[in-house]
């Protein structure tokens, strides 16, 4: 199978979860549907693209392992969307204008609870089931060269590093992971043991997590489960 890998490494990262209210957790591990929406933004793709992104989603095979242990961080924030320089719209990162277009919250002060990952490295790879477009080679080629600025689940989440380490041949994502060496962390703590996520078809792990990170892109909410083994991995020093 031939893999892509990607290196996760910046001072905020969040994977997304279940949303409650306005509590907004994150998951321990990358989530499809946040990888499906790097890859897409990184191809130029926006939230209209919802045949191509949907595709992608059923296509995408991924596992991921962490590197460097992150510690999870809380941000309580507030806005009041009733300040004058907060009124009528906004800009987004196309240098257009993003006009609100009225109901509740629109207007008030609205608190939020969002989860991140802080100081963590993180180690993912990718592949595709099947064929059609995008193919790897244009996966790989919009990670080197990014249509828009990439960010790991949330815009304020900028990667401290290009994203893109390499490509790999191997029997699945699982063993591609197992290949790539560890990162180099500098002081930061390694996990003892390297725990990881794959595709259950990839080997049985030390447990199972089912997680809910299949995102319906055309309704614009998250629909659909998918379970995932979870285990300790042995990789290559």
């Amino acid at each position: 199978m031939d893999c892509l890998l990607l290196r996760l490494d910046a001072p905020l990262m969040s994977f997304g979860a279940v949303t409650v209210d306005q509590i907004n957790p994150t998951w321990r591990f990358p989530a499809r549907s946040m990888l499906v929406g790097l890859l897409g933004n990184a191809l130029g793709w926006d939230h209209r693209d919802t045949g191509r992104l949907q595709a992608l989603q059923a296509r995408l095979r991924f596992a991921a392992r962490w590197d460097a242990e992150p510690e999870l961080l809380t941000e309580y924030q507030t806005v009041d969307l009733g300040q004058d320089f907060m009124m009528d719209t906004g800009w987004t990162t196309r240098g257009q204008r993003e006009d609100r277009k009225g109901g509740t919250a629109s207007t008030g002060t609205h608190p939020r609870r969002r989860d991140h990952w802080a100081n963590g490295v993180a180690t993912v790879a990718i592949a595709l089931d099947g064929d059609g477009a995008p193919t790897l080679d244009a996966l790989e080629a919009a990670l080197r060269t990014p249509a828009r600025p990439l960010f790991i689940g949330r815009k304020p989440c900028l990667p401290a590093a290009p994203l893109l380490i390499g490509r790999r041949q191997a029997a699945g994502v699982k063993a591609a992971l197992e290949a790539e060496p560890l990162a180099d962390i500098g002081p930061r703590r390694r996990p003892s043991p390297i725990l990881a996520l794959w595709p259950r078809g990839e080997g049985e792990g030390k447990t199972f997590e089912e997680r809910y990170d299949l995102r319906d892109w055309t309704q614009n909410i998250h629909r659909g489960s998918e379970r995932y083994a979870v285990g300790p991995l042995e990789v290559a020093r």
